[in-house]
């Protein structure tokens, strides 16, 4: 049984806007985005400035250089996270959701006709491989954000060195082990966790600007452009450390649903911003008073005194960081499934009141494993930061491009206005991708791997959903047909209502064949139910299902889900005495299709993806299961199908 493709008109009354908060609530939303949005872009401080002196880059902590270095940070935190992102790409929503993969469905990934080669197939590739990306260094954030963190006790005393690896891998592993209880009581004080966190950035920051004040110089884009003079192709290199500071710029518009373009901006512009820049400042400021600090910026800004502190707030902003990219990966995850690009998988929601609030086992075992092994395999924060930023350059280019597709198509901009912005975020974008291609053979290759795996994983199951829905519907017949030789007068009709559930809103259920062939009998009542997920986030109530009389008591009924919901076929079904289909649940009984696949040599998918399909089919979770239907009113009927 597989979800039909989306045959419903657009669901515009998705598109209305709802008034932006305004008042005590804007503010109180804004000071939960910092919690959820900006933990992983508020932590690069601890590694970013650092890295770009690596001793790999040749760069060396005199005078221009720090000045260069701080130009650069200043003007990517400007261009790429306060122009690009906060001003154009977040109004690019999908009806107030917000993500690659919501930018992807906007485009019409949900669509039935798929062409390979058409400009739309392309755009849904590339919008697909974007999002498979942030799997990969989905995987390093956690683990390059908590062990830069417990580095700061080495800096302490080096007593603490042996323990580093171990503190870090504990608080990991509690990290996601807590995950299947909820965050939403720990969510409540990440806002005020990480507003404390910005503070003592900005704090730590003005202590050493005052001394130094000569560093604001580097606020001119002419230090920039000498950097780079002077320091030629290594100078060039050193973007794909500078690019460090601005990793956390997808967070903003994939968590746009949560909060909205107000809380983020506002928190952006009043608090986040604000804080970097005067950190990032402060570390050059110590940097040109004391160049021997090159290994550890941050943590040599503050007093002596104040390091074990230091240690203990940057390990809880790491930790909220962390914990709201796995919550994105699990909402990340729900999307895929829904839009019909992963399989089925368990998903539990963890609170009754929060929507986002999901927990996916499976994903969260994955992830917590790579995080230990990379911590493990690569050793230091500084290690791993030679190995971050690759996809998510990767991910910002083709969130440009599809941008320009948004803009001419849904924005209706003219060509040269669409051409000329784009191009415009493509020349600092291409840099910033083109400076960390070196980090490849440094363990770049991981996070694009990861990413190549999950986009075969993705394609081969939507293909493979594709030619089984083919399979089946070649044997199967149309239902006008099929009700015009029934003979209905040898056909016994028992008491009660039968819910048979297919892909093909026009076919016949095989269900429904076998059931008749076998046990020769049809329910007074027959509903064909067919669930449709849409390219919009969510279906109201109202427009949820649509029913169709077929007479002779045979109804079809469509259920309509948008990409982040889930289904629940026993709740929904309560709603069909108010759209006209008098029913009682209570003698309602599922008859679900279970298919048994083989891979065959027939044209349709390589052989090996055939059976990489099989695999992946034998492992999602029952329908019964998926749709929330109750277990012993379900009969599920086998099929052999050759792929």
């Amino acid at each position: 049984m597989t979800e039909i493709e989306n045959q419903h008109p657009q669901f515009d009354f998705v598109a209305a806007s709802h008034e932006p908060p305004k008042g005590k609530y804007l503010y109180y939303l804004a000071l939960g985005a910092l919690g959820v949005v900006y933990g992983d872009i508020g932590t690069s401080p601890l590694y970013a400035f650092r890295e770009s002196f690596h001793s790999s880059h040749g760069i060396q902590p005199v005078a221009d250089n720090i000045l260069g270095v701080l130009s650069l940070i200043f003007w990517s935190l400007i261009l790429v996270i306060s122009i690009k992102y906060t001003i154009f790409v977040m109004r690019a929503d999908n009806h107030g959701e917000g993500g690659i993969l919501a930018l992807t469905a906007l485009i019409g990934a949900k669509r039935r006709v798929m062409v390979p080669g058409t400009v739309r197939w392309t755009l849904v590739m590339l919008g697909l491989f974007g999002t498979a990306l942030l799997y990969g260094d989905g995987m390093i954030t956690p683990a390059i954000s908590v062990l830069s963190a417990v580095e700061g006790l080495g800096v302490a005393t080096p007593l603490f060195d042996p323990f580093i690896i171990p503190i870090t891998i504990v608080i990991l592993v509690a990290l996601f082990m807590i995950q299947s209880r909820g965050t939403e009581r720990v969510g409540r004080i990440f806002g005020p966790v990480t507003l404390v966190w910005f503070l003592v950035l900005a704090v730590l920051g003005i202590t050493w600007i005052v001394r130094q004040p000569g560093v604001l110089a580097a606020i001119s884009p002419h230090y920039a452009l000498a950097f780079f003079a002077n320091n030629g192709w290594n100078g060039f290199l050193v973007l794909g450390s500078v690019f460090l500071v601005v990793t956390g710029g997808e967070a903003l518009y994939a968590d746009m649903g949560h909060f909205g373009r107000a809380p983020i901006r506002l928190a952006w512009y009043s608090v986040v911003l604000p804080a970097l820049l005067l950190n990032y400042f402060g570390q050059g400021a110590l940097l040109l008073q004391h160049p021997d600090a090159v290994e550890n910026p941050f943590y040599r800004m503050a007093p002596d005194w104040a390091l074990i502190p230091l240690v203990v707030i940057a390990t809880a902003a790491t930790v909220i960081a962390s914990q709201a990219l796995i919550t994105g990966a699990f909402s990340l995850t729900m999307q895929a499934v829904q839009l019909g690009y992963l399989p089925r998988l368990s998903i539990i929601h963890t609170s009754a009141e929060e929507i986002g609030q999901i927990y996916i086992a499976s994903v969260n075992w994955l992830l917590m494993i790579a995080c230990v092994a990379l911590v493990i395999a690569f050793g230091s924060s500084s290690n791993l930061a030679a190995a971050y930023g690759m996809a998510v350059t990767t991910t910002m280019v083709v969130t440009t491009i599809l941008l320009f597709r948004v803009q001419r198509t849904r924005w209706r901009w003219p060509l040269g206005r669409a051409i000329a912005l784009t191009a415009f975020f493509l020349v600092f974008d291409l840099a910033f991708w083109g400076a960390n291609l070196v980090k490849i053979p440094a363990g770049g290759w991981f996070p694009l791997l990861i990413g190549v795996i999950v986009l075969v994983l993705m394609t081969t199951w939507r293909q493979g959903r594709s030619l089984l829905a083919l399979r089946l519907r070649s044997g199967s017949r149309h239902f006008t047909d099929f009700v015009e030789h029934l003979d209905f007068e040898k056909v016994v009709r028992v008491p009660g209502t039968a819910v048979f559930m297919y892909s093909d809103p026009d076919g016949t259920p095989p269900a429904l064949i076998k059931n008749l062939r076998h046990n020769k009998v049809l329910h007074e009542k027959v509903i064909l139910l067919s669930i449709s997920t849409v390219d919009v986030p969510r279906v109201p109530t109202t427009h949820r299902m649509t029913i169709y009389d077929l007479g002779r008591g045979f109804y079809r009924v469509i259920l309509y889900y948008g990409f982040m919901e889930t289904s629940n076929v026993m709740r929904d079904l309560a709603l069909a005495p108010e759209n006209g289909l008098e029913l009682d649940l209570n003698e309602v009984s599922f008859f679900l299709g279970s298919e048994r696949l083989f891979a065959t040599a027939k044209p349709g998918m390589a052989t090996w993806r055939e059976r990489l399909f099989v695999i992946m089919s034998r492992n999602a979770i029952s329908a019964a299961n998926f749709f929330a239907l109750p277990p012993d009113r379900v009969v599920e009927l086998g099929t052999l199908v050759e792929l």
